[in-house]
C-alpha cells in the first residue's frame, strides 16, 4: 500500500469516528489534529506536484500548551523523469502570540520515501525554516510566510520563499482570499561540466484565489485559481505542464 493510499483509508475512518478524531489530552497539556483532504491537484507554490492529477492526503499536527508542535503531512506526488510517488514532511516549531500577532516559528523536512536518483540527477529530499504570521481585524485576516532552505530541492542550493496574503470571513459562511508569493533558487539550471544540482526553473512569482465554505457535517469545500510567471513551454522544467494556470477544487474535514 503506497503512502497516498494510506493517507486516503485514514481519512476514510477518521471520517467514520469524527466524534474521536481530535483528542485534548488535558493532564498532558497537548492537542491532536488531524485533517484528510482529497483534492484535485496538489499544488506546491504553484506548482503541481501531481501533474494535475487528483492527491489524497494527511495531515497531522500534536500541539502542547505551551506552543511546542510536533506534525507530518503524506500525500501522493508524481514527478515527471522519476519513480517518486509519495511525499512524507515532517515539522517542528513554536507557535506564540506578540502584540497581537500570532507567529509559527518552525522547521520541515521534505521527504520522498522510495525515490532514486536518476543517472546525472540529485536528491529531491531537503529541509526549510520558516516564520508563519496572522493578524486579524475582523472580517480581515492578514498572512505571511518567509522560508529559506539551505539546500533546496534537486541540490540546488540556496532557496528563499516569501508569500503574503488576506483572507475575508464573508455572510453566509464563505470567506475567499488570495496569497501572492516569490520563490528565488540559487541555482536555477545546471551549469556543463559542474557537478552540482540544479532547479529546472527560473524563479518566479505565484498568485492564488480562492473561495471556500463548509459545504455538509464539517467538510470545507474550496475553489482555487492557480496562476504562475512562468512560461509553461519555455521555462517549466523543459516544457513539463506543471506550470499551468489552473483550477483546484478541494475538500477537508479538520477533526
Amino acid at each position: 500500500m503506497t503512502l497516498a493510499s494510506t493517507a486516503l483509508f485514514g481519512g476514510i475512518l477518521l471520517a467514520s469516528g469524527a466524534g474521536h478524531a481530535q483528542q485534548t489530552i488535558e493532564g498532558a497539556g497537548l492537542t491532536i489534529t488531524t485533517t484528510p483532504t482529497i483534492a484535485s491537484d496538489y499544488s506546491f507554490r504553484g506548482m503541481s506536484q501531481t501533474r494535475n492529477r487528483p492527491a489524497a492526503q494527511l495531515t497531522l499536527d500534536v500541539e502542547h500548551s505551551s506552543g511546542l508542535y510536533v506534525g507530518a503531512f503524506v500525500s501522493n506526488v508524481a514527478f515527471a523523469g522519476t519513480n517518486a510517488r509519495q511525499e512524507v514532511d515532517l515539522n517542528a516549531g513554536y507557535r506564540f502570540e506578540l502584540a497581537g500577532v500570532k507567529l509559527d516559528l518552525g522547521a520541515t523536512y521534505y521527504a520522498y520515501p522510495g525515490y532514486d536518483a536518476p543517472t546525472g540527477g540529485y536528491e529531491l529530499n531537503f529541509y526549510e525554516f520558516a516564520l508563519r504570521a496572522s493578524y486579524e481585524i475582523a472580517p480581515l485576516k492578514f498572512v505571511g510566510l518567509a522560508a529559506v532552505s539551505p539546500d533546496f530541492t534537486g541540490e540546488s542550493g540556496l532557496g528563499v520563499y516569501l508569500e503574503g496574503g488576506v483572507d475575508v470571513t464573508l455572510d453566509y459562511g464563505f470567506t475567499i482570499g488570495g496569497r501572492y508569493g516569490y520563490q528565488w533558487v540559487e541555482r536555477n539550471f545546471a551549469t556543463p561540466g559542474r557537478n552540482e544540482g540544479a532547479f529546472g526553473a527560473e524563479d518566479y512569482a505565484n498568485v492564488s484565489l480562492f473561495v471556500s465554505r463548509e459545504i455538509i457535517g464539517g467538510v470545507t469545500g474550496t475553489l482555487s485559481g492557480v496562476f504562475t510567471s512562468l512560461d509553461q513551454r519555455q521555462d517549466c522544467f523543459g516544457g513539463s505542464k506543471v506550470c499551468d494556470n489552473r483550477v483546484i477544487f478541494t475538500l477537508s474535514r479538520t477533526f
